[in-house]
């Protein structure tokens, strides 16, 4: 699996529901970090300490060439302060293929990791990501 195909397999298996970009940034960190060979074909990712924990640039570049192949949609924020994050419908389709490809307890990781970051609130989320990866929180800006 390439970087592009796991933030694919992300947004697809959100059915169509936009991550804010701490929330794709946090899904993609979790994935890499807790299935650390689920990248096996080309660069992996290399999250570092940022303004709000764990980030990698990358994340973003993989997710506008999916835009750019039709995979995915990235439309701003209704108050026009962010992106956000969608599978299109071929996104969801290829996505799918993707996640089919992969062992159960991998889908269904995934699967919860999504399900957990859509449903956390920006600062719940960043609370969440620095107790249980401390290492993250050190050049953060986010004031609890």
């Amino acid at each position: 699996m390439t970087r592009r195909d796991l933030v694919l397999a992300i947004l697809a298996v959100a059915r169509g529901r936009p991550y804010q970009p701490a929330q794709l940034q946090k899904a993609v960190f979790l994935v890499t970090r807790n299935v650390p060979d689920i990248i096996d074909d080309g660069l992996g990712f290399s999250f570092v300490p940022y303004d709000y924990g764990p980030f990698d640039a990358a994340v973003y570049w993989e997710a506008e060439k999916l835009r750019d192949s039709g995979e995915a949609i990235i439309t701003l924020s209704p108050n026009g302060r962010w992106k956000t994050y969608a599978a299109s419908q071929l996104g969801m389709a290829h996505g799918d293929d993707i996640l089919n490809a992969l062992p159960e307890r991998i889908r269904s990781y995934i699967s919860q990791i999504s399900e957990w970051v859509l449903s956390q609130s920006f600062g719940s989320l960043i609370r969440a990501i620095y107790e249980a990866y401390p290492e993250m929180r050190e050049k953060s800006i986010f004031s609890e």
